[in-house]
């Protein structure tokens, strides 16, 4: 988004607080006690410019994304391309997964000028893709479902060419809310499983394996025309065995697409990284995904649910 599209730069004691948090981010995800990362791990430096512009506008429509509040990598990167992913239903999740550096605890009421201002950011980006994500609110009865489907027609009208995917919870398993999101006309459905079914209970406490596997079978049975996605991360102690049973698991449940990236440490309280995963281990998950019927697999130390989504988009395109 150029900078004529946006509001007044950012305060100098704001740029400040901008800074010190991108280089905490920079400094803290997956390095060892020397601060060191492995070769493939590196990434070029953070274009300061471009985070500052696009912080600027969603902080004026009081949104927020999952690229900062997750401390996402390649924020920068994508930044920088003019894409953030929305982050919807506040900064605050119900939840305490062990690897998410999104604030946990008790979440405010919903604001019920989020979908419009989400629909009128991307407008003003010309975003040909939209990915729409959102904290845990199992404080809701309808888990966020009614706003999440909100959001998404809101999108949808703003750019009725756009596709929209969406990053959904669990919603404890209450398949009409999963319904619900489903029936608002997205065109990418995705699911994270995140790790393996061994490792749940230390980094998804709240969540169920065969839960999350239900709702991405749900989802293809009621809108089997909807692409249906799933991501995991590596290198918190799983063996290959373990992820190749995944994604075999995901296929089982109709996934089409599933991304696989390096869990980074995103603050010192959360989990530790257990193994950093070579390139080649990534080529031969890909592989074996792509063997056993997925549509599309991206599986990169750098991969995350929503990075590149659009390029997600033209790989399964080019294979139908």
């Amino acid at each position: 988004m150029p900078a004529s599209a946006i509001s007044p730069a950012l305060s100098s004691a704001e740029f400040r607080d901008l800074a010190v948090d991108l280089i905490q981010i920079e400094a803290e995800p997956g390095r060892d006690s020397a601060g060191r990362l492995p070769p493939w791990l590196r990434k070029p430096a953070t274009d300061f410019g471009a985070v500052h512009d696009l912080k600027v506008e969603l902080r004026r429509r009081g949104l927020h994304t999952v690229c900062e509040s997750a401390r996402c990598p390649n924020m920068h990167e994508c930044f920088s391309r003019g894409t953030a992913t929305f982050m919807i239903l506040g900064n605050t999740c119900t939840r305490t997964c062990g690897f998410c550096a999104v604030p946990q605890g008790m979440p405010g009421a919903l604001d019920p000028r989020e979908p419009e201002q989400v629909a009128s950011m991307a407008r003003a980006m010309d975003l040909r893709q939209v990915v729409i994500t959102s904290v845990n609110r199992d404080d809701l009865a309808d888990g966020g479902s009614a706003h999440f489907s909100a959001t998404v027609r809101a999108v949808k009208r703003a750019l009725p060419e756009v596709r929209v995917e969406v990053l959904v919870p669990d919603f404890l398993g209450d398949l009409d809310a999963v319904a619900r999101v489903l029936e608002s006309g997205c065109d990418v459905f995705n699911h994270n499983m995140e790790t393996v079914a061994r490792l749940y209970r230390r980094v998804r406490p709240q969540a169920d394996y065969a839960r999350s596997l239900e709702v991405l079978r749900f989802a293809r049975s009621l809108a089997p025309e909807v692409l249906t996605k799933s991501g995991l991360m590596v290198g918190l102690g799983e063996a290959e065995a373990e992820v190749r049973g995944l994604l075999g698991d995901l296929r089982s449940a109709g996934a089409d697409v599933a991304t696989i990236g390096q869990y980074l440490q995103p603050k010192r309280r959360r989990l530790p990284v257990v193994e950093y995963v070579r390139p080649e281990v990534f080529d031969r998950y890909r592989d074996f995904g792509m063997s056993i019927g997925f549509r599309a697999v991206f599986s990169g130390p750098f991969v995350r649910s929503s990075y590149m989504a659009e390029a997600v988009h033209a790989e399964v395109a080019a294979g139908q």
